[in-house]
């Protein structure tokens, strides 16, 4: 109960946050452009409205789990009402699983609202019904959101916001790439670079296991033991990472 408290604290915190809300706009006004793309395309529109929805869900979500995850824990700090929290009986590890809950409740609720945006122009445009394929889509991007979030998190317990972020969106960016960095990493004769470049292909996550745009978009075969794989990898590296966030946090000293 004590983690839901502190989980339902951090929701009424982050829905005040004024970020939040110009994010979500600019998601939406996104995907209501990709109509008006998608007009000026002969037969691709479905495609379009798809395409540029999903990319859209996975970039302002991104934003959302950086700006608004980095600051959880230093806010506290900054305004020193950790020390209130700390003081009274609730374990630390379940003060970081709550912060980690709460913001993951204002995403799934911003993704559900521009899931609901995308099914609504689809059900407008697509002429042959809904492709319900494309909510396996989204069902990976909120599971990449959710890795990108307990990242931002894990960071935030020991570092600045700016450097909170800065590390976050490297390590979405080198998750995104990961593959193709091993694959020019192959072809340098440096050791030491393919050692240090698979290394960090295996520590960070692959990202890329949770874009199925192209897969929906251009209605290839998604295989259920694909998705169900990628649930389950996304679900361990984010227990793996709140657990780590938990341990720098107990460990931490705020005196």
């Amino acid at each position: 109960m004590k983690t839901f408290a502190v989980a339902a604290n951090t929701f009424r915190e982050a829905i005040r946050d004024k970020v939040l809300y110009n994010l979500a706009f600019f998601a939406l006004l996104v995907m209501a452009v990709s109509v008006v793309l998608g007009k000026m395309t002969l037969g691709e529109r479905l495609k379009i409205i798809q395409d540029v929805s999903l990319a859209a869900m996975s970039v302002f979500g991104l934003l959302i789990a950086v700006f608004v995850g980095i600051g959880l824990v230093h806010k506290e700090i900054a305004r020193r009402t950790v020390y209130t929290l700390l003081a009274k009986p609730i374990a630390r590890w379940r003060f970081v699983v709550g912060k980690y809950l709460g913001l993951m409740l204002v995403i799934a609720i911003n993704v559900a609202a521009m899931t609901a945006a995308l099914l609504a122009l689809l059900a407008v445009y697509a002429d042959t019904g809904v492709p319900w394929r494309v909510l396996l889509a989204v069902l990976l991007i909120l599971v990449e959101l959710m890795i990108v979030t307990a990242v931002a998190v894990l960071f935030s317990t020991f570092s600045t916001p700016t450097l909170s972020a800065m590390l976050t969106l490297g390590v979405w960016l080198i998750g995104r790439f990961s593959s193709d960095l091993v694959v020019l990493a192959a072809k340098s004769e440096n050791p030491v670079l393919r050692a240090v470049v698979a290394g960090t292909h295996y520590l960070l996550p692959n990202l890329e296991k949770f874009d199925l745009k192209h897969e929906v978009v251009y209605g290839m075969p998604i295989p259920p033991s694909y998705v169900a794989g990628a649930l389950a990898y996304g679900l361990l590296y984010i227990v793996l990472v709140v657990g780590l966030a938990a341990v720098i946090f107990e460990r931490r000293d705020f005196k």
